[in-house]
């Protein structure tokens, strides 16, 4: 962690040519830079970013108020694809865990390593729908990824690197499919852009024209998709 005045922020390597900075999901900042870092400059950016940072911490805030704190009990609920799901705990099961008639099915069984169960569930359903999105999407765009991974992204929805990588966290398949499709496309959109220029916006706008909504959805809901 690394400090900068009143500004506490993690300093990542990445692979391209400039330097970006992010308000995460946990309301930390991050500052991606190429290596050598520059700290000078680093220092500069977020001198001229600080309005920006400050707006956004704001904005955070006032978002995480949706935040939930899931417990593993009969009738808590469980999103999927924009709809909440009610848990059963049940000892007439074979499956760990299960969707079945509108509900969670957990297996009593498997209580000590419920939050497990759930992230394979969900990162199962990804790893079947997200590829067919990024596929569909990125024929329309003429891109061409290198490869996806589904995996634990900490604060954000997906990334990109610099190599064509497209990763989604596992989180993504709680959230409806308006907003998933919409983290596809963007992600995607970083193939071309970098940066989130009027050039990046434009190439998601041709795409979903409708992306704003999806966008303000997973500002406002967002939080609340936690385990």
């Amino acid at each position: 962690m690394y400090t900068y005045r009143d500004i506490e922020f993690k300093l990542k390597k990445s692979p391209r040519k400039t330097t970006s900075i992010y308000v995460e999901r946990d309301g930390s900042i991050s500052v991606l830079a190429p290596e050598p870092y520059d700290m000078a400059e680093i220092e500069q950016i977020l001198e001229t970013k600080r309005s920006w940072i400050y707006k956004n911490l704001a904005e955070w805030e006032d978002l995480n108020r949706t935040r939930v704190e899931r417990e593993f009990v009969n009738g808590e609920g469980f999103p999927y694809l924009g709809s909440t799901y009610r848990l059963q705990i049940s000892d007439d099961t074979n499956k760990e865990l299960s969707l079945k008639n509108g509900m969670f099915i957990l297996k009593r069984s498997s209580l000590s390593d419920a939050r497990e169960q759930f992230i394979d569930f969900y990162k199962g359903k990804a790893r079947n729908r997200i590829p067919n999105l990024v596929e569909h999407n990125a024929k329309a765009m003429g891109l061409n990824p290198k490869s996806i991974n589904i995996q634990e992204l900490q604060n954000r929805w997906a990334s990109c690197t610099g190599e064509g990588v497209l990763n989604f966290h596992w989180r993504c398949m709680m959230a409806p499919l308006s907003a998933l499709e919409y983290i596809v496309v963007h992600e995607l959109a970083h193939l071309k852009h970098p940066n989130h220029t009027p050039e990046f916006w434009y190439t998601v706008e041709k795409v979903l024209p409708d992306y704003q909504q999806a966008k303000g959805w997973l500002r406002l809901y967002g939080a609340g998709l936690e385990l």
